[in-house]
């Protein structure tokens, strides 16, 4: 299949106003409504992103589904903000998520590395190849495999199956019985592997065994916050305020940034402090949860992530 955009066309249109990225994600979601003759439905997460693409949703259908999917893994703030949206449909996985890891094994640092060293560990020739560096087709993960090639070696289950067993199948539940087809707020610049689903199928994709819509594709976290903060809108208190920084020139959150799930470790060998050292302040009882009973202390310490925050840097912590 022919890639329908480019990097240069992504760029081009991340780098436009944000008045006429509305009127484009308008248009795309109007015509995903019109396809599929209103079987849709929002997937709501409960972030700052998806409650951005709600309001737009809501605003040309105002009784479009919305979906919700419980893992058991979101900030309490999500949680409680879920609750106070009308008319939403809550699905939830079948499996806890400490089975899962005790099945499966965590995911880190990403879904595209964890998928390697599963792999790897299975026996698959190709990953076996990509993780020695002699793997030369086109594969977007092969430098970052080779950088932490010193998973395969750990002392506990690697994988990336977390994602798909607690919001993935619950999901394709939900869609095989409602015959509805989703539309959610994940952005391009998000990761490596959105960009590239984005070149290579645009923003709504109807060609495939799972079309999807992702109207905010091109959007920035930027757009988001200034969308958020010019129609008003109410978001989970886990991100504090939206404030501006005039040193350079961009808006932020007083809270966290990015929500997701609590206990992830994807992505905290990166931040400073860490989500965990975060949540050992403003969550102890969750933090204590992940640290013990789900034995995350003992993973990070392994790969020497630090798992809370002397009591002189508490302040930093606190929003």
């Amino acid at each position: 299949m022919q890639n329908k955009h480019t990097a240069q066309h992504l760029t081009q249109l991340q780098s436009l106003p944000l008045h006429l990225k509305i009127k484009m994600t308008e248009a795309r979601i109007e015509g995903w409504y019109e396809h599929y003759k209103g079987k849709v439905y929002v997937s709501f997460s409960g972030g700052k992103d998806s409650t951005v693409l709600l309001h737009i949703a809501r605003q040309l259908y105002p009784d479009i589904e919305v979906v919700f999917c419980d893992t058991g893994l979101e900030f309490p703030e999500i949680k409680e903000f879920v609750k106070s949206i009308d008319n939403v449909t809550i699905i939830r996985p079948e499996m806890g998520f400490k089975e899962v890891i005790e099945k499966y094994g965590w995911c880190y640092p990403s879904k595209e590395v964890s998928k390697r060293v599963k792999e790897y560990r299975k026996g698959h020739k190709t990953a076996k190849l990509i993780f020695r560096g002699e793997y030369w087709q086109k594969d977007i993960y092969k430098h970052r495999a080779i950088k932490w090639k010193f998973l395969l070696q750990a002392p506990f289950k690697i994988s990336d199956e977390c994602c798909n067993i607690m919001k993935k199948r619950p999901f394709k539940q939900y869609v095989k019985h409602s015959k509805n087809n989703r539309i959610d707020g994940c952005m391009a610049n998000e990761s490596q592997l959105r960009k590239q689903s984005w070149i290579k199928y645009g923003c709504n994709h109807t060609d495939s065994e799972t079309p999807r819509s992702q109207p905010l594709s091109f959007w920035t976290e930027q757009d988001i916050l200034q969308y958020i903060l010019f129609y008003k809108l109410q978001i989970a208190s886990i991100y504090g305020n939206i404030i501006y920084n005039p040193q350079n020139g961009k808006y932020t959150t007083t809270g966290e940034r990015r929500t997701g799930c609590i206990f992830c470790p994807v992505g905290a060998h990166l931040d400073k402090p860490n989500k965990f050292q975060r949540i050992a302040i403003t969550h102890p009882r969750l933090h204590k949860y992940c640290m013990d009973d789900l034995e995350l202390k003992w993973f990070l310490e392994y790969l020497r992530i630090p798992t809370g925050l002397e009591k002189d840097k508490r302040e930093e912590v606190l929003f």
